[in-house]
């Protein structure tokens, strides 16, 4: 028997909504056959998908992050503004693609308001620099009259964008990156470039590059070093991370929260050592603004057969087709970041439509929710105000890289009306029966406790998928829980995810 507790005592702390954030770069299919597809029969009168718009709404993404991504490294943001027919189109390096700009900052805000979410914008520090990122910010948030809003305002947008969040380039670490750069001329550029937006805006938010994953070479040095140089300016630090099964070794596969949590454990005392190191007492943030499960190496393959003159527009990239058990995995990273929500302010699951995304698209054709679609979307909408720590007792598994890892890991959120427990169970093998005392919560088995709504995630055939041809073979279904005498009772299958809500 597995057993543990849901205890107000073990508050986290609470929860950011912004940890629910997307991503949406210039990439693939994503915006044009993906989002903004002006021929489908559910297209609206600017061209974006009504049946997109809805399953977005669906997931419940807070923020999203645009353009980029490494698209944004070369990205001319001037070019996506004013006269569609008078945009140019442009050589996207990143991708090895041609952007038509058909979609810029405008549309893309008008696609936010009809989704509901808030945007986070990327400036590009890799082919441009301060002046540019200066350009931008007057063009989105300035009010007063100058050449930048008067043109805002002759493209339809009199207000403000009022973009709150700005990260200071992508993945500068990366020598794939446009401009990429050592970290000390990168924690120069962004500290200056901080300072002179602080000087048009002083509300912004900035994200400073961290590194593109842990198993870079020059991680921790990376974030040490370009704190070192903007640490007065900043409030965040990045994190991104993508994980994918290797070798068929799904066990393996199932331990990738343990490197997550690891992660984000490192970055926050490397920032707190530079804290400690200029005796201050400001707490740098985490965004963890790109996490997934992306099977990489099928990228690497496709990039192999583009050839010099060959520049597709919105080609059919990263397009990975998800399995129960990658959507089991990608709930266990999501339990990990609220496990860390004291630190972690602000995630971007990256990406939303058809790149390695929760929703797919056909030309013409159907939107459906691939499986990890569901782990998101329930945690979205059922996470409370604050996060709280699930001590559980339980079994193990060897990892090849982690050691001994727990077989089940859990968090759970708190409301004023009840709370709500997230769960996974790792083990390819072993069911694990669960007892949970929640008798702590308020109001107890003394005054009703019990379960309003509970589901898992689990199939016989852990890589079962939804497809164009079958969209709807894998999904949730209701999870037997209930509480007696202040104590919740449930059993995972192994190779599980599950979500159980108290009032």
């Amino acid at each position: 028997m597995i057993t543990g507790r849901i205890d107000p005592a073990d508050a986290i702390a609470d929860i950011d909504r912004r940890i629910f954030g997307g991503f949406v770069e210039h990439l693939g299919r994503h915006i044009y056959d993906g989002i903004h597809e002006p021929g489908h029969p559910t297209a609206d009168e600017d061209g974006f998908r009504g049946d997109v718009v809805a399953l977005v709404q669906e997931l419940g993404v807070t923020t999203v992050r645009y353009p980029g991504g490494n698209f944004v490294s070369g990205y001319r943001w001037e070019d996506g503004i004013g006269p569609r027919d008078q945009r140019p189109r442009r050589l996207d390096l990143a991708w090895h693609a041609t952007e038509t700009n058909e979609v810029g900052l405008h549309e893309f805000a008008e696609w936010l308001a009809k989704v509901g979410s808030e945007l986070m914008l990327a400036v590009n520090l890799g082919t441009r620099g301060t002046q540019e990122a200066l350009d931008l910010l007057e063009y989105a948030n300035v009010s007063v009259e100058t050449e930048w809003t008067r043109r805002r305002a002759a493209n339809g947008r009199a207000e403000p964008f009022g973009v709150r969040m700005w990260c200071l380039g992508n993945e500068m670490d990366g020598p794939w990156q446009l401009g990429h750069r050592n970290a000390v001329d990168y924690g120069k550029l962004a500290s200056r470039t901080a300072k002179a937006m602080r000087q048009m805006d002083p509300t912004v938010q900035l994200v400073a590059c961290g590194s593109s994953g842990r198993t870079m070479p020059t991680f921790g040095s990376w974030e040490r070093e370009v704190l070192e140089q903007a640490f007065d300016d900043v409030d965040f630090i990045s994190c991104h991370a993508y994980y994918q099964e290797r070798d068929g070794d799904a066990q393996e596969f199932l331990a990738s929260a343990v490197d997550m949590d690891r992660f984000i454990s490192e970055v926050v005392a490397t920032a707190d050592q530079v804290a400690a190191a200029r005796k201050s007492d400001k707490r740098i943030q985490i965004a963890f603004d790109e996490w997934n499960v992306w099977y990489l190496s099928r990228w690497e393959e496709q990039a192999k057969t583009y050839g010099p003159d060959d520049w597709p527009i919105a080609p059919r990239q990263l397009e990975d087709q998800y399995s129960a058990l990658d959507a089991v995995v990608f709930g266990d990273l999501l339990i990990t970041l609220l496990q860390h929500a004291d630190r972690v302010r602000s995630a971007s699951l990256a990406q939303l439509v058809n790149v390695i995304a929760p929703i797919m698209t056909e030309p013409g054709g159907i939107a459906w929710r691939q499986t990890t679609f569901f782990p998101f979307s329930i945690t979205s909408r059922l996470a409370g105000a604050t996060a709280v720590r699930v001590p559980i007792e339980c079994g193990t598994f060897t990892s090849i890289r982690f050691g001994e890892v727990a077989a089940v890991n859990a968090v759970a959120t708190l409301d004023d009306d009840g709370a709500t427990l997230f769960l996974v169970n790792r083990s390819t093998v072993e069911t694990a029966p669960i007892e949970l005392d929640v008798s702590r919560l308020a109001g107890g088995a003394a005054k009703g406790l019990r379960v309003q709504e509970a589901h898992i995630l689990h199939e016989e055939d852990m890589y079962a998928a939804n497809t164009l041809a079958d969209p709807e073979r894998v999904g949730v279904s209701e999870l037997d829980a209930g509480v007696e005498d202040g104590v919740l009772r449930m059993t995972l299958p192994p190779v599980s995810w599950a979500a159980v809500r108290l009032g």
